[in-house]
């Protein structure tokens, strides 16, 4: 996939992470679509580097769909613990 392609799966898979675990953020909504976009793309490494599943071509994996959405999840858990208490 293209780097595009990843920055759109990243986008998705924020709003999908944000639905999933809802509440306010410190970031907004600005902050959770970078963490989308950060979290698709190391979820992707993570899932070709150390899962032994490579990326492929196809947009509609379902496997890449998953590591976009758990990488997503686990930056937004790891952001809410950091910075969860700015907006108070």
């Amino acid at each position: 996939m293209s780097i595009v392609s990843w920055i759109i799966l990243g986008l998705l898979a924020g709003v999908i992470a944000k639905v999933l675990l809802p509440g306010r953020d410190p970031g907004g909504f600005i902050g959770t679509t970078v963490i989308g976009v950060a979290g698709a793309f190391i979820g992707g490494w993570i899932s070709a580097r150390w899962l032994d599943h490579p990326v492929t071509k196809d947009f509609y994996d379902g496997a890449t769909w998953a590591a976009a959405i758990g990488g997503s999840l686990v930056l937004l858990i790891a952001y809410r613990i950091l910075f969860g208490n700015s907006r108070d």
